[in-house]
């Protein structure tokens, strides 16, 4: 029977706003300090690029929540 494999940085979807953009400042920082090999700079990168999707998408969320909010306020 074969194993199902996760997608690289699955958990990231579990992250709320705050540990997402925590992370990826950590991420930021490990590649700003170089040293990496170029596969493990490559992960960061892409670990990096997720976590970004990820604040992106609660942003966007806690925006429609005003709209929504500014909208019934106004009706």
């Amino acid at each position: 029977m074969a194993e199902k494999k996760t997608p690289a940085n699955a958990d990231v979807a579990a992250l709320n706003y705050e540990q997402a953009r925590e992370q990826l400042v950590a991420v930021v920082g490990q590649l700003e300090a170089g040293g990496a090999s170029l596969e493990e700079s490559l992960a960061l990168w892409e670990r990096g690029e997720a976590l970004a999707q990820r604040c992106e998408e609660w942003l966007a969320g806690a925006k429609a929540r005003l709209d929504a909010a500014r909208a019934a306020a106004e009706a």
